[in-house]
């Protein structure tokens, strides 16, 4: 018995979440009732995930940030943030084009009446800032705030590096012990990663299953046009402007994939971010051989601000939308959505379903209020495929923030050529 354990401890990660993906599809088809069932083992790996986030960004965060001198923090956290903004608008303008060329949505007729929805305007962006700065740093971490889990977690991070800097022996000495005690932390989470990668294939089996299962094979229905132009154009973000920034820096797309397929993979079933984010940052240190000094940085803030795939998905929504209702966007609207797209892309939270939140601010900074029946009608046909599309904008955000975590690496000299995917 212990024989078998062993060779299927060895085998592999991303094969067996292979097997178990196939397997719930299958199971989902065949058994539908029985994995409906299931769902609990795969809310269990959900929740597992979501149980180390707020440590790992904490510990990760603060750690890289006591480690690197305060030029380096500076020079990347400039370079990541130009780079998520930079692809994030890339994203909704091909969104937009593919959009307009497919236009989804047009010729269907919309009938009945819908349930008003109540959405609360936008907050300020003054408000949005201030609450960046968390009042209790603790309450912060027991709800998962990750924004203020990630400004906490530098702070706290600079603040030690610069006793490590110290020139006063004893200040020296007590910021290496805390070093010393977080990076030891961040190691603990990173060992509890492993061990929940290796109930992954159950959770991605029972998650999948359940899926096919509620939504049946032709899950797709009258809304599959939406779900073509989505994922064609997020096909086109991927294989076409992820793999030329990987070739302009002199990665091969290919290797880089290859590598990041684990990470891809967990987030196309578990549909969030934040719950990838250990999966995603042992691929960029086991596959992509990337400094921990800069991934523990660059990947808890990406998964909190860098949303190209949700992006991309609220500028499809919003055009389909649009024409449901009859409604031709001017291209100062269209113009208008990438702005709103971008900033609603950076206060989405990486879990599931989120970004189906955000897109009722895209629509209100259309004119497109939720209060009107119409409106909300056309809402909930995209709510009622917001999974299938969940999917793959999600391992879109994901796979972009590995992408940007690479190159701002390359800048630095701080990516192993010699080790991991690339030596392959």
């Amino acid at each position: 018995m212990s024989t078998v354990f062993r060779r299927y401890i060895e085998i592999p990660v991303l094969y067996k979440i292979a097997v178990g993906f196939v397997l719930g599809i299958i199971a989902g088809i065949v058994i539908g009732g029985v994995m409906v069932d299931l769902k609990p083992l795969g809310d269990l790996f959900i929740r597992l995930l979501k149980m180390l986030v707020a440590p790992i960004v904490f510990f990760s965060l603060a750690v890289g940030a006591a480690s690197i001198s305060a030029s380096l923090l500076g020079r990347v956290g400039v370079k990541i943030f130009v780079y998520y903004l930079f692809t994030t608008a890339f994203a909704i303008t091909i969104g937009l084009i593919v959009a307009n060329i497919i236009q989804p949505g047009r010729g269907l007729e919309l009938a009945g009446e819908a349930k008003e929805i109540q959405v609360k305007p936008p907050p300020p962006i003054s408000e949005v800032l201030l609450n960046i700065v968390p009042t209790n740093p603790f309450k912060a971490l027991a709800e998962g705030n990750v924004l203020q889990i990630i400004f906490f977690a530098i702070v706290l991070g600079v603040a030690v590096a610069l006793l490590r800097s110290s020139r006063d022996d004893r200040l020296r000495s007590g910021g290496e012990t805390v070093y010393r005690v977080f990076d030891g932390l961040a190691e603990s989470m990173y060992k509890i990663v492993r061990g929940v990668l290796e109930y992954a294939p159950i959770g991605v089996f029972a998650l999948i299953g359940y899926v096919v299962a509620t939504a049946g094979p032709g899950v797709l229905g009258p809304l599959a046009v939406v779900v073509i132009t989505l994922y064609i154009g997020l096909a086109i973000h991927v294989l076409g402007v992820y793999s030329l920034i990987l070739r302009l820096f002199g990665f091969s797309p290919l290797k880089f994939f290859k590598g990041a397929l684990e990470a891809m993979a967990t987030a196309f079933v578990t549909r969030s971010s934040s719950g990838t984010l250990p999966v995603t940052m042992k691929v960029a240190e086991e596959e992509l051989a990337i400094d921990r000094r800069i991934f523990s940085f660059t990947l808890p803030l990406g998964a909190t601000i860098n949303m190209d795939g949700t992006a991309m998905y609220q500028a499809v929504a919003a055009l389909f939308i649009a024409n449901t209702l009859g409604i031709d966007l001017s291209i100062g609207q269209q113009l208008s959505i990438i702005l709103a797209a971008t900033l609603a892309s950076i206060g989405t939270a990486g879990v599931p379903g989120a970004g189906l939140i955000m897109l009722a601010i895209v629509l209100e900074a259309l004119g497109l209020s939720l209060t009107d029946p119409t409106v909300a009608l056309a809402y909930g046909l995209i709510a009622g495929i917001d999974v299938i599309l969940d999917m793959g904008r999600t391992m879109v955000n994901v796979t972009g923030d590995l992408v940007g975590t690479t190159i701002v690496a390359k800048t630095e000299n701080a990516v192993d050529t010699k080790k991991g995917v690339w030596s392959r």
